[in-house]
């Protein structure tokens, strides 16, 4: 008999302990922030800016991690903005290997390995095609970093929504840009 009651209290203690986290886990999953405005939404800074990669005048984010973290303890990793246009790659999806903005070469990086995820700003680098001082055709492949920035909600999803990618010898612009949630460019 005293068995018997032992064996009850626990499976009362454990449904118990389940009901409490279901509805930890309901109240998380509803507590997301809006998404943000595009007009009134403001690029978050290059995180790990050396002094020779440093925008004057923009105070850098916390330092990014060596190795990738989800955003939240538990929570899903946000991904790269959103597939705004036909022959895209890699946006829609967390870390990924290319990115492709569906037009000339000069829109694709391949080969990316990202030194940070999930924090306010993404940072990877990969090879693209370098037109800065020549045409499209004759531009040459050469290492570039990628800032993915501006983390937030967009189209109901967890994101970065900015994206910038550059050469050896430029700095990141944090007011020119890709808004990987529209595909708008801003600052051109």
């Amino acid at each position: 008999m005293n068995n018997m009651l032992i064996h009850r209290a626990r499976i009362s203690l454990f449904a118990g302990a389940a009901t409490i986290l279901v509805g930890l886990t309901a109240s998380a999953c509803g507590s997301s922030p809006a998404p943000a405005s595009p007009a009134t939404t403001t690029p978050v800074p290059a995180s790990t800016a050396t002094p020779d990669t440093a925008t004057p005048g923009t105070q850098p984010a916390a330092p990014a991690t060596a190795s990738p973290r989800p955003s939240k303890p538990g929570g899903p990793d946000p991904v790269l903005g959103a597939v705004w246009g036909p022959g895209q790659q890699g946006y829609g999806t967390a870390r990924p290997a290319t990115i492709f903005n569906g037009g000339d070469p000069t829109g694709l990086v391949t080969g990316v390995h990202w030194q940070s995820w999930g924090g306010p700003v993404a940072i990877g680098t990969g090879m693209s095609s370098d037109a800065r001082n020549t045409d499209v055709a004759n531009a040459q492949q050469r290492k570039a970093t990628i800032q993915a920035f501006n983390l937030g909600v967009c189209k109901g999803k967890l994101m970065y929504q900015a994206i910038e990618w550059y050469f050896p010898g430029d700095k990141f612009d944090p007011h020119k840009y890709i808004d990987i949630c529209t595909g708008k460019y801003v600052g051109s």
